[in-house]
């Protein structure tokens, strides 16, 4: 059962819900557009050295509008979360390896299967997180669920500190109480229709804590 102290987020975010795709057109966008160049990042994203990446990463987004059968809104929020990690960038090889991660994402979306996982990012306060996780649950088989976790951090820290990973299998009988193989932590899992409500009470275990909404 649901905490009080956790039931107003959820409030929050389900009072959100219904419209939070209604701002996500299903007309294709270019993640960099270049024409209006109104911050540093984007002059930055926008500068002769990154041309080619840039090329590459906007013919890999319109392929995944175009094919992978995940959410559109995930689609769209993920890459919202990816200029967020490009706004922290101090340096050029921060901007390449945030490149490099992006296009791992999109080649992710369209070269699988995306019927069989759920998508869940963590929300505070009716938005995606500042810290920001993404959980994935898959329906391995009808008796077998991996759930994987990253929780994003500073983009420029070195590149094996830059996300802390979950990695858990369960069954869909005991998928409400799951254990993390990366970190030996137990977590609680409370499904509720499109709002999935995590917890723990070990120490150092709290990174994963939250509500996520689910894309779908």
């Amino acid at each position: 059962m649901l905490l009080k102290t956790e039931l107003s987020p959820i409030k929050t975010l389900l009072s959100g819900l219904i419209l939070s795709c209604i701002s996500t057109s299903a007309v294709y966008a270019e993640p960099v557009n270049c024409e209006q160049q109104n911050s540093s990042t984007l002059k930055k994203l926008c500068s002769k050295q990154f041309e080619q990446l840039r090329t590459e990463l906007n013919e890999k987004y319109l392929t995944a509008y175009l094919v992978t059968d995940a959410p559109i809104c995930l689609i769209n929020d993920t890459n919202k979360l990816w200029f967020n990690h490009l706004n922290q960038c101090k340096s050029s090889e921060c901007f390449r390896q945030q490149f490099d991660l992006r296009l791992e994402d999109l080649n992710f979306y369209t070269s699988m299967n995306q019927s069989l996982t759920q998508h869940f990012i963590k929300y505070e306060n009716g938005d995606i997180a500042k810290q920001p996780i993404h959980l994935q649950i898959h329906q391995l088989t009808k008796d077998r669920i991996k759930i994987e976790g990253i929780a994003y951090r500073n983009p420029n820290n070195r590149k094996e500190k830059q996300i802390i990973s979950l990695l858990a299998y369960t069954t869909p009988d005991k998928k409400n109480e799951i254990l993390d193989n990366e970190h030996d932590c137990k977590y609680q899992l409370n499904f509720q229709k499109a709002i999935l409500s995590m917890t723990t009470q070990q120490k150092g275990c709290e990174r994963f804590n939250g509500v996520y909404r689910l894309y779908d």
